[in-house]
C-alpha cells in the first residue's frame, strides 16, 4: 500500500502502518490531549484500542469518542463537541 500525506484544508496522513505515527503527529501539531473521534465498529477493533492506548503512553492522556453514526445528525455531532468541551482535549483525530 501507497503511504500519502494530505495538508488541505488539514493534514491526512493514509497507507500502512501509518497509525504508529499518531502521537508524533500530535505533537507537530502541538496537540497533547487529543481526543480520537470514530464510529462504533472501529472504536471496538484492536487498532484504535492500540492507537489509543499508544497516545496515552506517550503524551499522557487520549479520549475516545466512539459513537460517530455515518450520516451524522446534528445531536451526534452536538454529543461529539460535548464530549470535546468536557474532557479538555485541544485536538481531534478523526478515524
Amino acid at each position: 500500500m501507497h503511504r500519502n500525506d494530505w495538508h488541505y484544508p488539514t493534514s491526512i496522513r493514509a497507507g500502512a502502518g501509518r497509525v504508529n505515527e499518531l502521537a508524533d503527529a500530535c505533537r507537530v501539531t502541538g496537540i497533547q490531549r487529543p481526543l480520537l473521534i470514530t464510529d462504533s465498529f472501529l472504536g471496538s477493533t484492536d487498532m484504535i484500542a492500540r492507537a489509543v492506548e499508544d497516545c496515552r503512553s506517550q503524551l499522557g492522556h487520549c479520549g475516545l469518542f466512539d459513537r460517530v453514526k455515518g450520516n451524522p445528525t446534528g445531536t451526534n455531532v452536538a454529543e461529539g463537541l460535548h464530549a470535546y468541551r468536557t474532557g479538555g482535549y485541544d485536538g481531534v483525530i478523526a478515524f
